[in-house]
């Protein structure tokens, strides 16, 4: 395997198994990765409108809208009109996703710890540009709206 597609590869590797290790860690509080990330930015941020999250997320619009409806059905966050503009919702954390959260570990640092502990810091620094200036690349070559192959 050559080195790029060896890179390519373990990066894949790399997410899927972080992806485990958040769904494990939060199977528990009947939690998904998705909705703990949209807790992180409700506690992190404040009251953030919904379209705002779909940025921050990269996720589909239908996507978050279940991840939404459900965080609501559960009484983690709530919707309410955005006094800027009706047209959109406003999602902020209620008091028992308040609790919650403050009860809750981070499981990002339980995968930090597990894969990079002894990692010498100048290659971490490395790693992560490399897969900064890769991932920008993507998706600057999408948002120009160009072809997947070539011509």
């Amino acid at each position: 395997m050559d080195p790029c597609q060896a890179a390519t590869h373990w990066a894949k590797r790399f997410s899927l198994a972080s992806r485990a290790i958040l769904d494990v860690s939060l199977r528990p509080w009947g939690l998904g990765a998705t909705q703990y990330q949209v807790l992180w930015h409700l506690a992190h941020d404040g009251p953030l409108p919904q379209r705002d999250l779909q940025t921050l997320l990269s996720i589909e619009k239908p996507t978050l809208s279940e991840v939404i409806s459900a965080l609501v059905r559960k009484g983690l966050a709530a919707q309410t009109p955005n006094p800027k503009d009706q047209r959109q919702k406003l999602l902020s954390l209620t008091q028992a996703g308040l609790v919650l959260w403050q009860s809750l570990r981070d499981p990002t640092d339980l995968i930090l710890q597990t894969a990079f502990h002894s990692g010498p810091e100048a290659k971490l620094a490395l790693i992560s540009r490399v897969l900064q200036t890769g991932t920008q690349r993507l998706q600057t070559h999408l948002n120009e709206g160009k072809k997947p192959w070539p011509s």
